[in-house]
């Protein structure tokens, strides 16, 4: 952890063994909502179409109706936009996510307290020497 990143909790919401949402796919949602198109919403969050059309798709298969919809090019051009559910599912990531924190915060305050100070790497990169009592590979027997 660099001193500028301040603990944070990831939360991924398993819905099945085969289906979760968590930070990727709510973050898709968000920008889908508010860039109206899958494909900027791919290019802010630095991910390929395909990666956000899957990730889309995904989300749209864990529900009986689907979070977003899309339409394909034309006078306007195409887009996509969130459904009601979509943004239900958004607004309720956002507000467990919330709680899981706040109940959360003064446990990781105290491991914050407990963490080292110091980098465990020393001035080289390398990882500190430690003392064994063991014998080296050659020598044991």
């Amino acid at each position: 952890m660099t001193k500028q990143q301040t603990p944070a909790i990831r939360l991924r919401i398993d819905l099945s063994p085969d289906s979760a949402l968590g930070p990727g796919k709510i973050a898709l949602l968000e920008r889908i909502e508010t860039t109206g198109s899958l494909s900027q919403a791919a290019r802010e969050l630095g991910m390929s179409y395909r990666r956000a059309w899957l990730l889309l798709d995904d989300v749209n298969r864990m529900f009986n109706d689907p979070a977003a919809t899309a339409s394909v090019g034309g006078t306007g051009g195409g887009g996509a936009r969130l459904t009601d559910l979509g943004r239900e599912i958004v607004k309720a990531y956002r507000e467990i996510e919330d709680a899981a924190e706040k109940a959360a915060s003064a446990r990781i305050a105290w491991l914050v307290s407990c963490r080292r100070k110091t980098a465990r790497r020393g001035a080289t990169g390398r990882r500190p020497i430690t003392l064994s009592t063991r014998k080296p590979h050659a020598a044991r027997k």
